[in-house]
């Protein structure tokens, strides 16, 4: 948001849910708290699944593509891990400085790249995985396919879609 729905915004929450800026502040946080459990989860998940990978006697056999793939989606991972986690190292830093605006917005930033580089780890998993299990032919290709369809539209184009449409109302109301 920008500084006139930013204000527009803060109005709302004042008149509507009685708030003020330091209650809307603490709302905003918490709800990013609950978010980036989930997909701390998520990650942290992926990222233990694939430090066990090597130690497997498979590993000798995978072939260089599903080395790189490999690479890619733990190097992806650990940068979605240190994103969705910056934001407690982040807080602990700031705490009781007065700093919770700027909390919530580099929170909110950094989830949403720790959600981008969740996204290409998954993908890359996707691959890696598929690419063992069935090779590296048109199934592979078209599942993946899917599931980057299913990202995009789930992940960015709805919610996007969504904001646009509640935007497109705040800028239709009734000023008084």
């Amino acid at each position: 948001m920008g500084g006139d729905e930013d204000r527009r915004q803060a109005e709302w929450d004042a008149e509507a849910r009685h708030e003020t800026r330091a209650e809307q502040l603490d709302r905003n946080l918490v709800e990013l708290v609950q978010e980036l459990r989930v997909a701390q989860m998520g990650v942290q998940f992926l990222f233990a699944a694939l430090l066990a990978i090597p130690f497997q006697a498979r590993f000798g056999e995978l072939t260089a593509f599903q080395r790189h793939a490999y690479a890619s989606t733990l190097v992806l991972t650990t940068l979605a891990a240190v994103l969705l986690i910056a934001p407690a190292s982040f807080h602990r830093v700031v705490f009781r400085r007065r700093a919770k605006e700027q909390l919530v917005d580099a929170a909110q930033r950094l989830m949403v790249a720790g959600l981008g580089a969740m996204a290409l780890a998954v993908l890359s998993a996707l691959v890696l995985v598929l690419d063992v299990v069935v090779g590296a032919g048109a199934f592979m290709w078209c599942v993946l396919g899917g599931a980057v369809l299913a990202l995009l539209v789930l992940w960015y184009a709805w919610p996007l879609a969504v904001r646009r449409r509640s935007e497109i109302v705040l800028l239709h109301e009734d000023p008084d």
